[in-house]
């Protein structure tokens, strides 16, 4: 057998056996992959998906399957086809009841404090803070990677990511490089409950 057939023939196996593993892992393992096993990964291009709001979740999933939401490089797209429609109840759940991330202390703290003063003023914390009136589709911002935080503001007031109320929309546009950084600080160190 020549080289460059035998490296075929390992490549397929390889595929092959891939593919049965896949068959057999639980549903939220694919998600793993970038979000972490318990959806807390260190790297900032991926949400922190602990603790989230289910219905958030489920919410982004769908706009994915939909084709309403894409990420940079496509790979979300792709992965919520490869996830049964049966699962996703089950890698809803099993995201949302991690334990929350915990917050990271920012690295300027006097950009962090214009955050919270930010934040308050932009009256965002009306939709996101938790508590009982948190609707069901809205995310919890704490704890976040600010770098996600900040390229998802970003993505926001340019249009390259749709939001969904205008009102929404109006508080982002007014919100200049130094604000997104500053709430996206403030968010990332303040703990999510």
């Amino acid at each position: 057998m020549r080289a460059r057939d035998l490296a075929a023939a390992l490549v397929l196996g390889f595929a092959a056996a891939q593919a049965g593993a896949w068959e057999m892992a639980e549903p939220q393992e694919r998600c793993a992959l970038c979000h972490g096993y318990f959806g807390d990964d260190p790297r900032p291009k991926f949400p922190k998906l602990a603790g989230q709001q289910p219905g958030y979740l489920e919410a982004q999933i769908d706009a994915f399957l939909g084709g309403h939401r894409a990420n940079d490089g496509g790979q979300m797209a792709k992965t919520v086809t490869e996830i049964a429609p049966e699962d996703i109840p089950q890698v809803v759940e099993w995201f949302a009841a991690q334990d929350p991330p915990a917050a990271d202390p920012p690295d300027d703290p006097a950009l962090a404090g214009r955050g919270a003063l930010v934040y308050a003023v932009s009256g965002c914390g009306e939709c996101h803070d938790a508590g009982p009136g948190l609707k069901p589709a809205t995310p919890l911002l704490t704890a976040q990677h600010p770098a996600y935080l900040a390229k998802q503001l970003r993505d926001f007031r340019s249009g390259a990511r749709a939001m969904p109320d205008r009102l929404k929309r109006q508080a982002v546009e007014g919100l200049d490089e130094t604000d997104i950084d500053a709430v996206a600080a403030w968010l990332g160190a303040a703990p999510r409950e």
